[in-house]
């Protein structure tokens, strides 16, 4: 967090050209320890005043995916949702990897034997790489609160698939960035080995499609979160594993919303 700061501060400048800009943006910057120009999306509400404080809403994406395809499905639905309820959307490219999370089907909520067979694959070269993609979320997201004037008590998280994996290990992480995290058919996180206490008093939301493979994992990790007492709430939708993200996008505005008026 502290390297992320620093490098937002080398790179940000009030005298650049996108200073604080509105609306759309394709952007990069350089990653110095990859050794790469990176990419990453913003999007600005295009009313905002240029001075009022702004909720944010990080988006993590899905395996085969960069920045911004997701942004751009379904006549860029996820971009006119965050610009209609008043939030600077930024989704990450999430460098080449799945946001320092190893887990992945079938290792879902429930199956301690599979997420270890992942874990203990595990190895330099990939560690680095899942490295550098965690630290590149948290570069992003720092650049972002070196430019733009954000509601620290309004930042939200949340991503769909491998995205979700990667909302569950972040979210907990660096707890003390999200307000609440919303993670989308993706229960890539395990009772045993997982910061749980870092979640406990934050709000919650984890979406499933009932045609989807990890629908059976995410219900048991319902189960098990309600049992012991998170803030949760859960829902289903009667759609396949892509096909509910555009289903629950709504969703996850309004409750984010909700979180907001608590704050």
């Amino acid at each position: 967090m502290c390297e992320s700061w620093t490098l937002a501060q080398s790179l940000v400048k009030p005298t650049s050209a996108t200073w604080r800009a509105k609306g759309d943006q394709h952007r990069t910057y350089h990653f110095a320890a990859a050794n790469a120009d990176v990419a990453y999306r913003v999007c600005v509400p295009s009313n905002w005043d240029g001075t009022t404080a702004l909720p944010l809403v990080m988006f993590l994406h899905g395996a085969g995916n960069d920045e911004s395809s997701y942004l751009d499905q379904n006549n860029k639905q996820m971009v006119t949702l965050a610009n209609q309820h008043g939030y600077v959307l930024v989704s990450p490219l999430g460098y080449n990897g799945a946001y320092g999370n190893f887990l992945r089907l079938p290792a879902v909520f429930g199956q301690p034997a599979e997420a270890a067979k992942f874990i203990s694959a595990v190895t330099a070269d990939t560690e680095r790489t899942n490295e550098l993609s965690e630290k590149d979320v948290i570069n992003v997201l720092e650049l972002i609160l070196a430019e733009y004037p954000i509601a620290r008590a309004s930042m939200f998280l949340m991503g769909h698939s491998m995205g979700s994996g990667g909302t569950w290990y972040i979210g907990a992480k660096y707890a003390n960035y999200w307000a609440a995290i919303a993670p989308m058919s993706g229960p890539f996180v395990q009772e045993t080995g997982y910061p749980w206490d870092n979640l406990r008093r934050m709000p919650i939301f984890v979406t499933e499609g009932t045609l989807a493979t990890s629908l059976a994992g995410s219900r048991v990790l319902r189960d098990w979160m309600n049992s012991n007492s998170f803030k949760l709430t859960y829902k289903e939708v009667s759609a396949d594993h892509p096909g509910m993200v555009p289903l629950v996008l709504p969703n996850n505005f309004d409750f984010f919303d909700s979180v907001r008026t608590t704050n």
